[in-house]
C-alpha cells in the first residue's frame, strides 16, 4: 500500500525543482532505508552471532515499534513510542530522522548512497568532528557529494532548531577535495501524531570546516546489515528473528559476490553502473531489495512493559 508523508521544502536551488508537498513511499522503501543507513552499530546488547545482523534486526524493531499505518496511508506514532522515556524517545526520533532523510534524498535528490560521519573516525580527529557537525554525507547519481544534518523531533521544529541544523550541515565543505553541492538541514517530526518532514538547503558558508577522504572500506557499514540478513540460514536464531520481523531481504548476485569477498568499494561502483538494470529487476539502486510482509500494514499491538 502507498504511504504518504507531507513535507516542507525550502531554499533548494531551482535546478532541483523541489517544492513542498506530499511524498509517496512504501514500507518496502522505508525498511530498505532503515537497513542501509551507513553507520556504526547502535545495537549495544550483543548476543552470539555477527553484530551487523543484530543491528539490522534492531533497526527493523525500532521502525515497527515507532510507526504504524493509519488513514489514507499516513504514518502515525504508536502508543509504544509515545510511552518511552525522554532518552529512549530521543534515540528513536534520531533514527527516524536519518531514515526519512535517506528516503527523501533518494527520491528527490537522486542520492541513495548515505554514510554517517562516524564511519570516518579513524581518518579524522574526533575533536574535529565534535558535536556540531552534519550527520550524513551522500553521493548522487552524478557523483556529487551532499551534506545532511538529520534530526528527529516529537513536534514541529522551531526557528532555532532549523538554524542549528543549518549551521551543522554547513561545516562539511568537501569530500576527496570535491566541494559539497548541497548542505541540507532536515527534521522528521509529528504533527497531531502524524509523521511529517522538513528540510532546507542553507547557504554554503562555514567556519571550522570538515574535509573528508573519499569513502572506501567505509561502505561496509552500508552493506553489512543487509548482507548479514541474507546470510541467515533457515532454523538459525537470526533466521527466526528475520521471519518474525516479516521482512525479506535480497541482494542482486552481481553485488552479493563482491560483498561476500569484502569488496565494499567495488560493490558500490558496480551498483552505480548497473542501477538501471537493478531497477528493471525490482531492486533498489544499490542492488538490495527489501520486501515488507503484510503485517507491516496492521496496527501495532503494544503491551505495557
Amino acid at each position: 500500500m502507498t504511504l504518504r508523508i507531507d513535507h516542507q521544502s525550502e531554499a533548494f536551488p531551482s535546478v532541483y525543482s523541489i517544492q513542498s508537498g506530499t511524498l509517496t513511499t512504501t514500507w518496502d522503501e522505508l525498511l530498505w532505508a532503515a537497513i542501509t543507513i551507513g553507520r556504526p552499530s547502535t545495537y549495544h546488547v550483543f548476543r552470539h552471532g555477527p553484530a551487523s545482523a543484530h543491528e539490522a534486526i534492531f533497526r527493523l524493531a525500532l521502525l515497527r515499534m515507532a510507526l504504524q499505518e493509519g488513514w489514507h496511508g499516513r504514518l502515525y506514532r504508536t502508543d509504544a513510542f509515545a510511552s518511552l522515556d525522554p532518552t529512549e524517545k530521543g534515540m528513536v526520533s534520531y533514527f527516524l530522522g536519518m531514515m526519512l532523510c535517506k528516503v527523501f534524498a533518494g527520491q528527490l535528490l537522486r542520492t541513495p548512497w548515505l554514510l554517517h560521519l562516524d564511519v570516518f573516525r579513524n581518518d579524522l580527529n574526533p575533536l574535529v568532528l565534535g558535536r556540531s557537525r552534519p550527520d550524513l554525507i551522500g553521493q548522487d547519481y552524478s557523483g556529487n557529494w551532499l551534506a545532511f544534518e538529520s534530526k528527529g523531533r516529537s513536534s514541529a521544529p522551531t526557528y532555532m532548531d532549523k538554524m542549528k541544523a543549518k549551521l551543522q550541515a554547513l561545516r562539511l565543505i568537501c569530500v576527496d577535495n570535491n566541494s559539497c553541492s548541497l548542505h541540507v538541514g532536515s527534521f522528521s517530526f509529528f504533527r497531531n501524531e502524524v509523521l511529517e518532514f522538513y528540510w532546507r538547503d542553507p547557504e554554503p558558508e562555514s567556519q571550522d570546516p570538515i574535509e573528508l577522504p573519499e569513502p572506501d572500506t567505509e561502505w561496509r557499514y552500508y552493506f553489512e546489515p543487509a548482507l548479514s540478513l541474507v546470510r541467515a540460514e533457515g532454523g538459525s536464531t537470526l533466521a527466526v528473528e528475520r521471519e518474525m520481523a516479516d521482512v525479506e531481504v535480497d541482494i542482486h548476485p552481481k553485488i552479493r559476490h563482491l560483498l561476500e569477498r569484502g569488496d565494499w568499494l567495488d560493490a558500490k561502483r558496480t551498483a552505480d553502473l548497473l542501477r538501471e538494470v537493478f531497477s528493471a529487476e525490482g531492486y533498489r539502486p544499490d542492488g538490495i531489495r527489501v520486501t515488507a510482509g503484510e503485517t507491516w500494514s496492521r496496527k501495532f499491538e503494544y503491551r505495557e512493559r
